[in-house]
């Protein structure tokens, strides 16, 4: 079985308040992302993980593909598979790739081994892999609240819209990130501000990581000014970086302004 898991951008995304639980509550509008990894499955005698692509470091143990077979073969005693994945979407981006191989991996287990899974559990299951694992079961535009557990359809039509991703290499740890943001309490949360036209959400619309990772790594301002220098409608930080995207009214090319930087472009839906 052959899947294509998609990446995601973050339209805006507000910390609200760290809960007692360690996570932080927050707001954001995730929508999907035309980068794609390619994973590939089938029977074998024992588990196996091979990575190409991009470099995942850590143990198989550590990998999030590895997690979603071994909380199936605990649940609902799945046998083992030899899984080979391609890593396009670079890990540490704010893109969502990992999140996204989990579920796509998780969905895909179920119909192999006919395990006939509730939606209950495919959301219990998706959020014990990660915080933005929820949003994918799904994978439509949509309102994420709490820890990412709550997921609500948003009414966000970027249609036709061109999308181009920058990803300088720069790995920023999400916990360390948490850890220094000072949430802007006086905002207009993501879910109202996507409620207007495109063109008012540069205003408006804020990832509350930005002000920290420019002060951290001052280069990163200078790829949204460039994305909103070529052209961009909107421009912002996906996730907690160190990712950029800029939204563009037609296709356009910019790999010659970001030498030695990953970049992908594309349509989206």
């Amino acid at each position: 079985m052959i899947l294509f898991p998609n990446g995601k951008i973050n339209l805006g995304l507000s910390v609200l308040h760290k809960r007692t639980d360690g996570y932080h509550d927050i707001e954001t509008i995730i929508y999907p992302a035309p980068v794609f990894d390619v994973l590939e499955f089938l029977p074998s005698q024992t588990f196996k993980l091979t990575v190409y692509g991009y470099k995942v470091t850590g143990r198989t143990e550590e990998n999030i593909v590895y997690k979603t077979w071994k909380l199936l073969h605990d649940a609902c005693q799945i046998e083992p598979v030899d899984v080979r994945l391609l890593k396009n979407i670079p890990p540490g981006s704010g893109l969502g790739g990992g999140s996204s191989d989990g579920v796509f991996f998780l969905k895909a287990l179920n119909v192999f081994f006919r395990l006939a899974l509730t939606k209950t559990l495919f959301h219990k299951y998706a959020l014990q892999l990660g915080s933005d694992c929820p949003f994918f079961l799904n994978n439509n535009p949509a309102l994420v609240q709490g820890r990412g557990e709550i997921v609500r359809e948003a009414h966000v039509n970027l249609k036709g819209k061109f999308l181009v991703v920058v990803f300088p290499g720069i790995h920023i740890p999400t916990q360390e990130a948490y850890k220094k943001i000072t949430p802007a309490t006086t905002r207009m949360l993501p879910g109202e501000v996507t409620k207007l036209p495109v063109e008012q959400w540069p205003d408006k619309l804020h990832n509350d990581f930005e002000p920290y990772l420019f002060k951290l790594h001052p280069e990163l301002k200078e790829i949204k000014n460039i994305l909103y220098r070529e052209g961009a409608i909107f421009a912002s930080l996906t996730g907690s970086g160190s990712a950029f995207y800029g939204i563009f009214d037609k296709p356009i090319q910019l790999k010659h302004k970001f030498p030695g930087y990953f970049v992908r472009s594309g349509t989206l839906i």
